[in-house]
């Protein structure tokens, strides 16, 4: 385990899109850096957040357009006008009707701005991202132009020559789009630009960035049209299975999410090197790293494509192990927390135990089946990382509204705290655990309710659109969180 994970810290999770600000999702600009500030007055040393990718219309970022590029939606427009790229006045009258309309834009005019304003070593810096991205940056912004030109459909819809990559088209593609792939390789110069700015404000201040790796990628993106051997996938690109898990505490009839898996035979003879430039992308933009659904590293659930739901489908084995010693080979002790939750079996505990990550404890499951919960804190060692709730969750206040009265009972007498309200006792024993990390969602520092819930698994309405406003934290609630995070050792 890196040492970054081998010290007592608390943290908070928050999406950057959940900051405040009168854009229509929060932002890369000065309400990321007030945040920061926020938890540096708190004596907080991480900030969690979700996957940074460019999503699909869902807005959910576990399910992005590249493993590598960055959501653009994230940019912050009044840095560019600081910069001189852009002046606001230059907004077309069409655009101001639609969000995204909006954003692209600005995003536009700003592109020619650099065209025309920039100063030699921001042309030099921009040169130098293309080139040092080039292994992921020229294929996805490939793909977007393409997808722009086909309306938004997924890449097994496309003309066959460009869903089948024929070269003589792409070089054709690539030259009559070379403009649109041009203004698209500047956005995401300016989000690595903005996000490293941030991240490095943050070490500043003494916050480390901890990011999220969703385990797989979706189907309609570039990695998958761009890397077909990766996956498995038919002759024709279709995929024969697609991922999920059975039917768990989220849902009675399992999460069918749809993405493709890995051609695991296919990644060892290639040793790896699909997944090591993804993880050094992330690497670069993160202090600290989670693997979302790590069990899928040993074995993977497999549902049948044509099935409608994740009942019917088999568990696949993977070489998790062989993986995680390539990435270790290549990159060195890096700070990995495994996300462990669902079905769990001794073989995935071996493996995280092996490579020494911290798993994950909810204190949200841990009431109401008795005393070898593993969840309670009595069972937790120092090597892992406790949340209240995720942002797969309800809040924890939310949850306590949810509680029957025996789960209630328990929770209220195992915490011992009849002084305060029950949300309060989670996030107090989250703290004073024995955890090196303990992470608290930004909601139950608000302590809002369910209105206030990121995503509901196994949905696809209403998700990933929560934000919060600086008047839902007084000053005597932000003094009483750095007040326990000092009373409890943690920083």
């Amino acid at each position: 385990m890196n040492n970054l994970l081998n010290k007592r810290r608390a943290g908070v999770l928050l999406h950057i899109t959940s900051l405040p600000g009168t854009s229509e999702r929060g932002e890369l600009g000065q309400e990321a850096y007030n945040f920061v500030n926020f938890l540096h007055d708190s004596g907080v040393s991480v900030w969690q957040t979700l996957p940074l990718g460019m999503p699909h219309r869902d807005g959910s970022p576990y399910q992005c357009l590249s493993a590598h590029a960055g959501n653009p939606d994230l940019i912050d427009i009044d840095g560019l006008v600081k910069l001189g790229w852009l002046q606001l006045s230059e907004q077309c009258e069409e655009c101001r009707k639609t969000p995204e309309g909006y954003k692209s834009c600005l995003l536009a005019k700003a592109y020619h701005g650099f065209l025309e304003r920039a100063e030699r070593r921001d042309w030099d810096e921009f040169a130098h991202f293309c080139q040092e991205k080039a292994f992921w940056l020229d294929d996805f912004t490939l793909f977007i132009a393409l997808r722009n030109v086909f309306n938004q459909q997924c890449w097994n819809q496309w003309p066959e020559p460009f869903k089948e990559r024929d070269p003589k088209s792409l070089r054709e593609a690539r030259h009559r789009l070379s403009t649109a792939i041009e203004e698209i390789k500047f956005e995401q110069y300016v989000f690595f630009r903005q996000w490293m700015a941030l991240k490095a404000y943050a070490n500043e201040h003494g916050v480390l960035l901890f990011g999220d790796i969703p385990i797989f990628v979706s189907y309609d993106s570039s990695d998958v049209w761009a890397n077909r051997k990766v996956f498995k996938l038919d002759e024709s690109g279709e995929m024969l299975v697609v991922a999920g898990v059975p039917p768990d505490y989220f849902s009675a009839t399992g999460q069918r999410w749809g993405n493709p898996h890995y051609d695991w035979n296919y990644l060892k003879n290639t040793w790896f090197n699909w997944w090591i430039e993804r993880m050094q992308t992330q690497l670069e933009q993160f202090d600290i790293l989670r693997i979302d659904h790590f069990r899928g590293l040993e074995a993977a659930w497999e549902i049948p494509a044509d099935e409608p739901t994740a009942q019917n489908g088999q568990w696949v084995k993977a070489p998790g192990k062989a993986l995680l010693k390539a990435i270790k080979a290549k990159l060195g002790s890096i700070p990995l927390v495994a996300e462990d939750l669902g079905i769990i079996t001794d073989e995935v505990e071996a493996l995280r135990d092996e490579f020494n990550l911290p798993g994950m404890k909810i204190l949200q499951f841990a009431f109401g089946s008795g005393p070898e919960n593993p969840y309670l804190p009595d069972h937790y060692e120092r090597n892992c990382v406790v949340y209240t709730g995720t942002h797969d969750n309800n809040t924890t206040l939310g949850w306590t509204h949810a509680l029957n009265d025996y789960e209630r009972n328990h929770a209220c007498e195992y915490l011992g705290n009849p002084s305060i309200p029950l949300h309060c006792a989670l996030i107090q024993s989250a703290l004073r655990s024995v955890a090196n990390l303990a992470v608290i969602p930004m909601q139950d520092i608000l302590e809002l309710g369910s209105e206030a819930r990121m995503n509901t698994p196994g949905t696809t309405v209403g998700n990933w659109k929560w934000r919060f406003q600086w008047d839902q934290l007084p000053h005597e609630r932000a003094s009483r969180f750095a007040h326990l995070v000092s009373l409890y050792s943690r920083n």
